[in-house]
Order: structure tokens, then C-alpha cells, then sequence
């Protein structure tokens, strides 16, 4: 599991538990830091650490400094500062191995809030179809993430269907899970990706239809309509009938 541990260090009095922040690689995470009673920091002295590292400082003048290994990927909320709210934002994350953290108070009046910022949670599967005919079709689902998720499939009912073996493999320094599955019915199916110890689960789903399978039965029609068709049919024989006897009197009267 990739963590990376952030502490807020607030010359002021910070209240909250542990708040954990889950992230795909690459995209922006904000990492929230809001006191209790709530107070203006606008003027205030206040700094975010990594492992001891700075990672966002802000002085009671209002200028603000990056730490080295984040310069340009964070940004802070300065309107909302007057309401006591010193989170930041960080982009484009990054993995990082670093695990251990270090709390320390160094005055009885500073505390702290812990965020972890986990990195590596999966984003929605790829999903394709590799081959097939009139009467079945090859998926193909690719996941990755941090851990490697468990990959599976189902069907428009939730049924979990009967895959190939997962195969794993390594690209550009990631590892990636892919599942095959072959059906054999007209239906949307699901590829699920999950990571037990995140609580993350993510699908994508694709439709698949077959111009073998067996289409739906046409449901006969209903009395009604057929004593409708015959009342109309009726109708048009009386008509003829009236009409045929009108032309033949026109014919007898003329000769």
C-alpha cells in the first residue's frame, strides 16, 4: 500500500481525528485542515510537513513557500483562511514508499491533524471486446492500482461469471490484473475492480449484442385487436354489398 503521511502543523488549536484521503496516481488531491473554534488565519503562521520535510508553509505576512520536492503542486485556499480553514491542494500526485511518521509537539499550545494521503487507488477498468461471432464474445478487462485490485465479471443481474485465469503483468513500472471472459447471450456486462483494504470499488461496463442469439418471442395479439380486424372487415363487406345493389338498379332503370 502506498501512504503518504501529512501533518498540519497549526500554531493554533487544530481539532479532528485521522482523516484519510484516497487518490488515483496522477490526479489532485486536497487535504483538509479546518480549526475548532474557527479562527481568521489570514495573519496567521501555519505549515504542512511531510516526514519532517516541508510541503507548504504560510507566514503571518500572508506570503506562502513550497517545500522542494512540491514546488508548483500546491496551492492553498485563501479566501476561506478568515474561516479558520487551512487545507491545501496538491497536484498531480505521486506514489511514495515512505510509511513512518514522527508527531511531536513542541509547545502546549500547537496541535495537530494527521491526513493520510493514500495514492494508488484503481481507476476504471479498460474494457474491450477481443473476438467473437453471431453467437459469443471474448471481454478482455484491465485494471491497475495500488495494491493490484481483485478483477471480476457479471452480468446485467449481478451474477459473478465463470473468467480465465487472471493474468498479471508489468508495464512501464506498474503492474497490471487482465481477465478474459467469454459469453454467449445479448446482455451489459460489468468489469469490477476492487481493493479490500481502500473500501474501493470501481466498474466500467459494456454492452454486447449477438445477432445469434435467440430473439425475444413477439407476444400473439390481443383479443381485442382481433374483434377490432373483424369488425372493420365487416364493415367493408356491408359497403360493397350496399354499394354493388345501388349500381345494379342504376343499370335495370337505364335499360
Amino acid at each position: 500500500m502506498e501512504l503518504l503521511l501529512l501533518v498540519c502543523l497549526c500554531l493554533l488549536s487544530c481539532s479532528g481525528d485521522a482523516v484519510g484521503v484516497l487518490v488515483e496516481e496522477g490526479s489532485d488531491a486536497v487535504l483538509p485542515c479546518s480549526l475548532n473554534p474557527k479562527v481568521d488565519l489570514t495573519g496567521q503562521v501555519f505549515d504542512w510537513k511531510k516526514d519532517g520535510q516541508d510541503v507548504f508553509m504560510h507566514y503571518a505576512d500572508g506570503k506562502t513557500r513550497e517545500g522542494p520536492d512540491f514546488i508548483g503542486r500546491v496551492s492553498h485556499f485563501q479566501d476561506q483562511l478568515k474561516n479558520g480553514d487551512a487545507s491545501i491542494k496538491i497536484t498531480r500526485t505521486k506514489m511514495d514508499r515512505q510509511r513512518e511518521l514522527q508527531l511531536h509537539f513542541s509547545r502546549s499550545s500547537e496541535s495537530n491533524i494527521i491526513i493520510e494521503l493514500v495514492v494508488g487507488a484503481a481507476p476504471k477498468p479498460s474494457v474491450t471486446i477481443l473476438a467473437g461471432t453471431n453467437d459469443w464474445s471474448l471481454l478482455q478487462c484491465e485494471a491497475h492500482g495500488d495494491p493490484l485490485p481483485t478483477v471480476e465479471w457479471k452480468d446485467s443481474d449481478n451474477n459473478t461469471l465463470n473468467a480465465d485465469t487472471p493474468q498479471i503483468s508489468e508495464r512501464g513500472g506498474r503492474s497490471y490484473i487482465t481477465v478474459n471472459v467469454t459469453v454467449t447471450k445479448t446482455d451489459t456486462y460489468s468489469c469490477v475492480a476492487t481493493q479490500l483494504q481502500h473500501s474501493h470499488r470501481i466498474a466500467t461496463n459494456i454492452y454486447v449484442h449477438l445477432a445469434g442469439a435467440a430473439p425475444e418471442p413477439v407476444p400473439p395479439p390481443k383479443s381485442g385487436s382481433n374483434a377490432g380486424l373483424v369488425t372493420i372487415i365487416v364493415v367493408l363487406i356491408i359497403l360493397l354489398v350496399v354499394i354493388g345493389g345501388l349500381y345494379i338498379r342504376q343499370c335495370i332503370k337505364k335499360h
